[in-house]
């Protein structure tokens, strides 16, 4: 290689880095000294606040009650069709 070319390479080098670092600073930003402050919560306690009265109420719906159309009795085993093997 002559000394032109070991040159021209180191300079090409050079410009390539330069250009990747300002893509690279553009891209995932520079450091920053900004400050940031964060919200501290509430300490535990042992005081136990009354539920909000419009979710519990007297007169809500319990879904765990089972509900019967018609005044029919409830099936106590499920009526769904089984597969059989012939």
């Amino acid at each position: 290689m002559k000394k032109t070319d070991v040159a021209m390479l180191i300079l090409i080098v050079a410009v390539a880095a330069g250009i990747a670092y300002f893509i690279a600073n553009s891209i995932f930003g520079g450091m920053t000294d900004k400050s940031q402050t964060v919200k501290t919560i509430d300490p535990i306690t042992s005081q136990v606040e009354a539920p909000d009265a419009k979710i519990f109420n007297e007169n809500a719906i319990n879904p765990s009650v089972e509900v019967n159309i018609d005044n029919s009795a409830a099936a106590t085993t499920p009526t769904a069709n089984t597969p059989t093997t012939e």
